[in-house]
């Protein structure tokens, strides 16, 4: 028996990178993961290309900081398979520019698609969860969430709330066995990392092997990024919690940049 077997995954963002990569995951473990993002059209394919493994899968249309679009896609969900177990809220994007240049709109686009949207998807999956009296919710965080860089003022304040997000859950979500966790990454070569190596080389006067060697990968024990796999690791352990003992707890998956 699988661990996930017919489970529900809602994951948000997967159409492409991580999150592609969680949802394909839990698909070998046996759940159902519904591919949750703002591309339909590449939701789809994601999902088709569980369904030619043998899995099944579900596509749907979601803007996570649409309050209307995120209620409207998790009761789809729960109306087609009867549940929701699992959300794993990793929708995200990242715009790089020295704070004091930053404009409110931009700061505000940040805050919303992080922060509002793992709030958003997190209400409207506890209104199934708390009802089957199980859940388990992963957000997507980063080292970040625990420490910061320069030029990523609405990232890592952003990053740092989904934690405390998540510690409130923690004690809301425990009388009803739903558990809340954050799993950090440190750098994956996904297209949102790449596309920082040329902007921070602009804004810092440096190579983009600079980049990568002497900021991105500088405190890592080893040099090396962090993987997609790796990711997904983390988030299917704490999927997979029997119950809340690692409740509110963050994990960093990132060849040793930031220890507790």
């Amino acid at each position: 028996m699988a661990r996930f077997d017919g489970r529900v995954a809602i994951v948000t963002g997967a159409a492409s990178g991580i999150g592609r990569e969680i949802a394909h995951a839990f698909a070998a473990e046996g759940a159902i993961p519904v591919i949750a993002d703002l591309n339909l059209e590449a939701a789809e394919k994601t999902a088709q290309e569980i369904r030619d493994k043998g899995g099944e899968a579900m596509a749907v249309a979601m803007d996570v900081t649409d309050e209307a679009a995120v209620d409207k896609g998790v009761d789809a969900v729960a109306e087609k398979y009867g549940r929701v177990d699992i959300l794993v809220s990793n929708a995200g994007i990242q715009i790089v520019k020295p704070l004091v240049e930053f404009d409110l709109a931009s700061w505000k686009k940040m805050l919303a698609i992080h922060l509002d949207g793992a709030f958003l998807t997190t209400r409207a999956c506890l209104r199934h969860m708390y009802k089957a009296n199980y859940g388990r919710v992963i957000y997507m965080g980063s080292v970040h969430s625990k420490e910061a860089s320069k030029l990523k003022a609405p990232y890592v304040t952003a990053k740092h709330g989904l934690t405390g997000l998540a510690k409130t859950l923690a004690k809301e979500g425990a009388e009803h066995n739903v558990s809340a966790n954050v799993v950090c990454p440190g750098f994956v070569r996904t297209p949102l990392v790449e596309k920082q190596i040329p902007e921070q080389a602009k804004e810092f006067g440096i190579s983009e092997e600079d980049v990568v060697r002497k900021i991105m990968l500088k405190d890592t024990v080893d040099g090396e990024f962090t993987t997609t796999g790796d990711v997904a690791d983390a988030v299917l352990f704490f999927a997979a919690a029997k119950n809340c003992v690692m409740t509110g707890q963050s994990v960093v998956v990132s060849h040793g940049w930031f220890m507790q």
